[in-house]
């Protein structure tokens, strides 16, 4: 008999997704919409912690070779993507409340957290597939919800022929690590490479898997997509992304290349430290010249990405030590990302302007709006004692660590150091504009109450996670060393 609770969170989901078009027909508030949709968050989120407090669920498929397997990594990924799915749905209550698609709205949000999830699970390569394309599927509606906006539209046609090509390199590349190894199991093919060595067929597969992973979370020299559909996309949609699905592609990184590619890791780990250097340094110098604040949260993204890349490299030497700075990375990067995006979408709501420029006197007109995006720029440059701060901190160790055995791997550390420098010039740049410069207007700005709550739970958690972060270590501790199961 098949074991479902290892899937029960997604089902919570899917079912909500289902049920919200039919609800729409009696319920026509955005916001009671939005706080249907947030209670079934809610109610996911309720399952995974009694899993959690309470033992794991069964798996589902065969215990040598399991299909979806709900373990520490799944529940502390499920709940990053809940997060993330929580303060973007409240958010969008009053952004999207004049669309007339409110239910399909909420739905897809669902559907896609509810493929991230499943992806998080996954024990199989096709399972992973799956999973992907579920969100995909829905993102890419997501980003095309404002059909009339031409930047919404464009956007949307550059994602989904980026996103049909990364999966179809990936699809490619799965297929030809079955037939290669005769299964589509991590662990079976892992054991499979271990004992037949590296042929040319696997090194193929291995780069098609970089490539058509790379596309999904936007590493360098697959990253172009990002700042146009981020900037296209509304906003609380561009949070979403940055926070939520780029790190469904990291956990299917940490997947394939630990668990089911990690005897060949002699032939991958210095391509993946090259990546993730050009990934972080890309993002940031590029990032520099930006006048839009949603480009340059989108080259941002690019460079926070390529510090959360590193901890792959790094885990072949330290192993689950460098997992978890890496997941810790992820968490904090999701609250202050998300933060940093719904500030932008709150003051667009109030007809405030994307561009840097206009963020002009906002110190004085909207307090409460500028000391939550210093304390998010602050956070994503590193600054102590914010949660940013602490992540890279774990992240370096790991590299230090790393470097007694393997000395080239100290250089991913000097190049997150450097790299988080570079990153304060245009994080301050929009700090001096908030509280330095002059804005045309000194009147006040009045945002809604539904986007500064959502403001204020990214804001919270961004400084709780520096001061408070032994706890959440813990998590991210365990969550690693089911990627090394001779730790667990």
């Amino acid at each position: 008999m098949i074991e479902y609770g290892a899937i029960y969170p997604e089902i919570i989901l899917v079912l909500l997704a289902v049920a919200i078009p039919a609800l729409h027909i009696l319920i026509k508030s955005s916001r009671a919409l939005a706080g249907i949709s947030m209670v079934g968050i809610l109610a996911s989120a309720a399952m995974v912690t009694h899993y959690m407090a309470n033992g794991y669920p069964g798996i589902i498929g065969d215990a040598s070779a399991p299909l979806i397997v709900f373990d520490a990594l799944a529940a502390v990924f499920s709940l990053v993507f809940l997060s993330v799915a929580f303060v973007v749905v409240l958010a969008s209550a009053r952004y999207v409340e004049k669309d007339r698609h409110l239910a399909e709205y909420y739905s897809l949000i669902m559907m896609a957290t509810a493929g991230m999830m499943l992806v998080a699970s996954a024990q199989d390569l096709l399972a992973i597939y799956v999973g992907i394309e579920i969100a995909s599927m829905a993102t890419y509606a997501l980003v095309a919800f404002r059909k009339k906006d031409k930047r919404g539209s464009e956007a949307a046609v550059k994602y989904v022929i980026i996103g049909g090509m990364s999966s179809a390199l990936s699809l490619y590349g799965i297929s030809l690590l079955y037939g290669a190894t005769g299964t589509s199991n991590l662990i079976g093919i892992n054991e499979v490479l271990a004992a037949q060595g590296v042929e040319l067929i696997t090194l193929l597969a291995l780069g098609l898997l970089v490539a058509g992973f790379g596309f999904k979370i936007a590493i360098a020299p697959f990253h172009m997509w990002a700042p146009d559909v981020y900037e296209g996309a509304p906003t609380p949609i561009s949070a979403f992304l940055a926070a939520g699905s780029k790190k469904m592609g990291l956990v299917v990184m940490f997947k394939v290349f630990l668990v089911g590619l990690i005897a060949l890791k002699a032939d991958w780990d210095v391509v993946l430290g090259i990546v993730a250097v050009l990934t972080m340094t890309i993002g940031n110098v590029v990032a520099l010249s930006q006048t839009n604040m949603k480009r340059m949260l989108a080259y941002s993204s690019i460079a926070q990405a390529g510090y959360m890349l590193m901890a792959i490299p790094l885990a072949t030497v330290v192993g689950d030590y460098a997992i978890t700075g890496g997941i810790f990375h992820i968490i904090t990067h999701a609250f202050m990302k998300s933060g940093a995006f719904i500030v932008v979408a709150a003051l667009t709501y109030v007809a405030i302007g994307e561009s840097v420029a206009d963020y002009k006197g906002l110190g004085k007109r909207a307090p409460f709006m500028a000391f939550s995006m210093a304390i998010f720029m602050f956070a994503l440059a590193g600054i102590p004692p914010l949660s940013g701060f602490m992540s890279k901190v774990v992240l370096l160790s790991a590299s230090v660590e790393a470097a007694e055995i393997t000395q080239w791997m100290i250089w991913l550390g000097v190049a997150l150091v450097l790299n988080s420098a570079l990153s304060l010039y245009y994080y301050v740049r929009v700090i001096k504009y908030m509280y330095v410069e002059k804005g045309e207007s000194d009147a006040k700005i009045k945002v809604p109450l539904a986007l500064t709550a959502a403001i204020a739970i990214c804001l919270v958690a961004t400084i709780a996670l520096g001061l408070f972060f032994d706890p959440v270590l813990e998590l991210c501790s365990e969550a690693a060393r089911t990627l090394f199961p001779a730790l667990a």
